[in-house]
């Protein structure tokens, strides 16, 4: 692609509005009786009677809320926030013993891309993963029970935008960074950025049975910042193909220095080599990480040029191409791993300046697909007849294309600026070609206004048939950078915990309720049930815990109602404390009595027709 090709590519914002305005002006006027009949049909679609239940669930991320939304799909219907990153009030997220310990004092998140587990590049609905772009964490959510299981700090990473992603049988949970910075993130001149600075991908893999992270490796790069990235799959199964920007190393400035060059790189990486140069010991050791260079084992990494600032890059459902969807660039270009291997083979490629082997450009890209007066790409979801569809930032519409052909069949728009799209089934080898949704960075005007910043807004958008349907758009709370569609009989949520006589720390019957006073330490074995809470059955008042001023109090609360949906929270009043405990779950609050005083102890979620009537007191004595 030429330069001159690029800035009138730029310069075409200006159509891509004109296009977007024109789409946008069919939906104002008076609604006619074609209209009512077209809204009612639209209506049936998505319509879920009561006692049904929706074909999929979504799983969307929260961006910096640091949170997962749970939508069901087609109603759109949202089900659940599951705290990940962020603490919640509501739960007790970050409250509660366990949760508080794993999230380690952090308040926020910066969650963009969830990915559930695989088997066999299929999801299979165990866990989901989340990435942490602000504080360099990833997080596993049990989708069993809707809970974080795990959350692992990331050394010598900036920023893990551009995961996560999962290899076909989630052998690896893959997340590159964004921001190159020094190993350990110590100072360094930016005036050394080519020599000092690097671009890191974490290799963590996940213990289902113990629900635990593992950091197995790390991938030193050049400092690029790569963008979303992708796994291989069936033939491509050992790769993964990851999207650069900033090649110019740029330090400052990045909207404009960041953009000279005419291409960026895809990077191919070939997982399953490195994963043996590692277990042979071919490896530093880096601030506690095993850190390999590729480029110091031939055949592990390759890369092939792209047109500027790419943004997603997407593995076809058959494993045998991706395609770059090119964000300066308005086009999508499909590239074909077989030219790539036969070009690997043949050792067809040339040196770049940081040793990486670069594939000729010409062999590997298929075809460059161009709709007149798209503008922005940024990411491609699949259906399955063979055709992919890619969201236009700038123009505000998602395109349907031929992945064989090229050739454009519809186009719709969206309300507004959708950034990524989520197809049902449709980062898999087996997308259903139902639903799409585009997730919009902008609502305007669509919705009651509650101030100068709108909410983010979501599309429902049918492609079952030949040509695509808007069905509804949906406010959505800030801000899901992506989603993934997964079929409801994939998922199998418990309906409690099981009641287990064993467990640490859990009583089952009220009349086991107990209190433990150590020291200056005091643990409190109580039960919660409805409608009342027993700390300590031998007491005169079962329902009290009174401790002195400076002790560290454990309450180890367990919900012996074992029916599911009787939740029950425990709430103490001026102590700024909250957690709930599900049905047949244990769970820990600790804390210090710093406060002297008398400090009502009640149930946070209605339980009950006695709800109001299950509480107590905490006393603290002064010293």
């Amino acid at each position: 692609m030429t330069k001159s090709r690029i800035i009138s590519g730029v310069f075409g914002i200006l159509a891509g509005l004109l296009v977007a305005f024109v789409f946008f002006a069919d939906y104002g006027g008076q609604e006619t009786a074609e209209d009512q009949a077209d809204n009612k049909s639209k209506a049936e679609k998505v319509y879920v009677p009561y006692g049904e239940l929706d074909d999929y669930y979504m799983l969307a991320s929260g961006g910096h809320s640091g949170q997962l939304f749970v939508y069901g799909i087609p109603s759109m219907r949202k089900i659940r926030t599951v705290p990940v990153f962020t603490p919640d009030p509501a739960t007790g997220y970050g409250y509660d013993k366990d949760t508080k310990e794993m999230l380690d004092g952090y308040t926020w998140g910066d969650f963009h891309h969830p990915a559930i587990s695989e088997t066999e590049g299929e999801y299979d609905g165990e866990f989901l993963f989340a990435n942490d772009v602000g504080n360099n964490r990833v997080a596993a959510v049990d989708l069993s029970t809707f809970h974080t299981t795990d959350i692992m700090k990331l050394p010598n990473m900036g920023g893990p935008h551009a995961g996560v992603f999962v290899t076909e049988n989630t052998e690896y949970i893959a997340l590159p960074t964004r921001f190159a910075r020094p190993l350990g993130g110590e100072y360094a001149s930016l005036d050394n950025y080519e020599e000092e600075y690097k671009g890191v991908v974490s290799m963590t893999t996940f213990d289902r049975e113990k629900q635990e992270f593992d950091l197995a490796y790390q991938i030193m790069l050049p400092p690029w910042s790569y963008d979303l990235s992708d796994a291989g799959k069936k033939m491509s199964g050992d790769w993964i193909v990851m999207t650069t920007y900033n090649t110019e190393f740029a330090t400052t400035n990045l909207e404009i220095n960041a953009s000279q060059n005419d291409r960026d790189y895809i990077v191919l990486i070939n997982w399953k080599k490195l994963e043996k140069e590692v277990a042979d010991g071919n490896y530093n050791e880096v601030n506690g990480a095993k850190m390999i260079d590729p480029r110091d084992h031939k055949g592990a990494i390759y890369a092939v040029p792209v047109a500027k600032s790419p943004h997603g890059v997407d593995v076809t459902p058959d494993g045998e191409r991706f395609i770059a969807a090119g964000k300066l660039a308005p086009l999508m270009t499909v590239f074909s791993f077989e030219e790539a291997f036969s070009a690997i083979e043949e050792e067809d490629f040339k040196e770049e300046k940081f040793g990486i082997p670069i594939l000729p450009y010409d062999r590997v890209m298929e075809r460059e697909v161009d709709p007149p007066g798209a503008l922005g790409p940024l990411h491609t979801q699949f259906d399955d007849r063979g055709n992919a569809y890619n969201t236009m930032f700038i123009s505000s519409e998602i395109v349907k294309w031929n992945i064989d052909s090229g050739e454009v069949i519809d186009r719709i728009p969206n309300y507004y600026s959708p950034g990524h799209a989520a197809a049902s089934q449709g980062d898999t080898v087996d997308p259903k070609g139902d639903w799409i949704v585009g997730l919009n960075k902008l609502s305007k005007d669509n919705f009651l206004s509650v101030g100068p910043s709108h909410p983010e807004s979501m599309d429902l958008i049918d492609i079952s048939g030949e040509k695509m349907e808007h069905i509804m758009a949906v406010p959505v709370d800030p801000e899901p950078h992506y989603a993934q569609i997964v079929e409801r009989d994939k998922i199998n949520p418990i309906k409690l915990y099981e009641k287990d006589e064993d467990r640490e720390d859990s009583v089952w019957k009220k009349e086991d309720a107990h209190i433990v006073r150590d020291g200056d330490e005091v643990h409190v074995y109580g039960i919660a049930m409805r409608s009342r809470f027993v700390f300590d059955a031998e007491a005169e008042r079962p329902d009290v815990v009174e401790v002195k001023e400076g002790d560290h109090v454990y309450f180890h609360m367990t919900n012996i109602d074992l029916d599911q949906d009787i939740t029950h929270g425990f709430g103490i009043n001026d102590y700024d404390l909250n957690f709930e405990v599900q049905p047949g779950q244990t769970s820990t609050l600790d804390f210090v009595a710093d406060k002297t005083g008398t400090y009502p102890i009640y149930c946070t979620n209605f339980c009950s027709a006695l709800h109001q009537e299950m509480s107590g007191y905490l006393l603290v004595e002064p010293k």
